[in-house]
């Protein structure tokens, strides 16, 4: 860690790069250090802390600092959410501090035009290369620096390719580092961190690894331990249950309904249904397919959560008096989230949902377009593993810890 701290004082580099394991507290170490290299060197100069989003710069970077001490003893700190702008203080000298959200491609531009004496890009392998390449090209005060972060990815990622590879050629101190290297970590958080994530992510998350995302996705999904018969379900708990049927919707392709029931601790994938028009050699209109849901729901009513893209679909069940809301279409999130599920055997899956179990266990990545540093799954039989996502990816953050005991 010391290394960090003394990074924008070695005149043999430029940038700083930290890769590696989650917890390993490289962000936090990296944005202290940049705040007292930014007092120590400058006055009255701009800066930028980018993220994935703003609100993860203001999680991540910007909430820790203020919370530490010895800043708010040395310095005065202070931060305006509205305009996303932290400004730090001393006697006459001042530096502010702007916060920028790199989440597509057109978010380069939402940073030009400034002029920065240096950047800290938080997750940036998350970030367009756009968007990254703009943040750095604004970097024109003398004495400016380059301060990157990030998990590992996809070994053909760019980030890794152009900079971690070459880091010498961009004057670049390179450190990789596991959560052992955080010392405020116990071995039982260190283990509750090792719980949440399995295949690729486990790899990637806990060792600290660039590795290819191939294969099967759900890997680790046991056909025993992830399943049950419905006149095995415990008593009564459906009404322990929050009911929420989650859709994925399609015209030519497969549409399908699951009917999920969560306690809070299991998710129970109880029912399906499904319409392959291919199949069938008919396709249902919207008001088909709404009729259809509202069969498949009965006389229970209950929220719904549909693939985002079919506006039509959604008007049709709202007319109908659907409190509908629309998935969160994080494809590589909704994984990694089923994954920790079917790993702590938390996803349940009854045995009546043939089609359903039967894609999770041909669930494939696309190796082709993992090669291109693109990670994504092949479009083939994934229907009722989107509609499995879009409910995963509606819940809180918590549900994909496990607190060991």
């Amino acid at each position: 860690m010391h290394l960090i701290l003394t990074f924008p004082y070695e005149s043999d580099y430029d940038a700083l790069i930290c890769d590696g394991a989650v917890r390993s507290g490289k962000t936090s170490i990296m944005s202290l250090s940049f705040v007292l290299w930014m007092m120590a060197e400058f006055n009255h100069c701009s800066f930028a802390f980018c993220g994935k989003s703003v609100g993860a710069v203001e999680r991540n970077i910007v909430q820790p600092l203020l919370s530490v001490r010895y800043l708010q003893q040395q310095f005065q700190i202070t931060y305006n959410r509205s305009g996303h702008v932290l400004t730090v203080q001393r006697g006459s000298k001042v530096n502010m501090v702007y916060l920028f959200g790199g989440k597509d491609e057109s978010s380069y531009m939402l940073i030009q035009g400034i002029t920065l004496a240096g950047v800290l890009l938080d997750e940036v392998a998350l970030m367009p290369r756009s968007f990254v390449e703009q943040a750095l090209a604004r970097c024109s005060v003398t004495g400016a620096k380059f301060w990157f972060n990030c998990n590992p990815e996809n070994p053909e990622h760019w980030f890794r390719k152009e900079w971690i590879l070459q880091a010498k050629k961009h004057r670049a101190l390179h450190l990789h580092f596991l959560m052992d290297d955080n010392p405020s970590l116990d071995e039982r958080t260190r283990e509750r961190y090792r719980s949440m994530y399995s295949g690729v992510f486990y790899e990637r998350y806990i060792l600290g690894r660039w590795v290819m995302a191939e294969g099967l996705i759900y890997d680790m999904m046991d056909t025993t331990a992830n399943t049950y018969r419905p006149q095995d379900a415990p008593v009564g708990f459906k009404s322990l249950s929050t009911r929420t049927i989650t859709c994925d919707y399609g015209t030519t392709n497969p549409t399908v309904y699951l009917d999920v029931y969560d306690d809070g601790e299991k998710v129970r994938v109880h029912r399906e249904y499904r319409w392959d028009s291919r199949q069938e050699h008919r396709q249902k209109t919207d008001e088909e397919y709404a009729d259809a849901f509202m069969e498949f729901m009965g006389k229970d009513p209950c929220a719904a959560i549909v693939d985002p893209a079919a506006a039509s679909f959604i008007t049709a069940l709202r007319q109908r008096g659907v409190y509908v809301m629309e998935g969160n279409n994080d494809v590589l999130n909704g994984i990694r989230k089923c994954s920790t599920l079917l790993s702590h055997r938390d996803l349940l899956i009854s045995t009546d949902c043939e089609g359903l179990l039967d894609e999770l266990g041909t669930y494939r990545w696309d190796d082709k377009a993992a090669l291109m540093g693109v990670e994504k799954p092949i479009k083939q039989q994934d229907h009722g593993p989107d509609a499995l996502r879009y409910y995963i990816n509606s819940l809180p953050d918590w549900r994909f810890e496990r607190v060991q005991t």
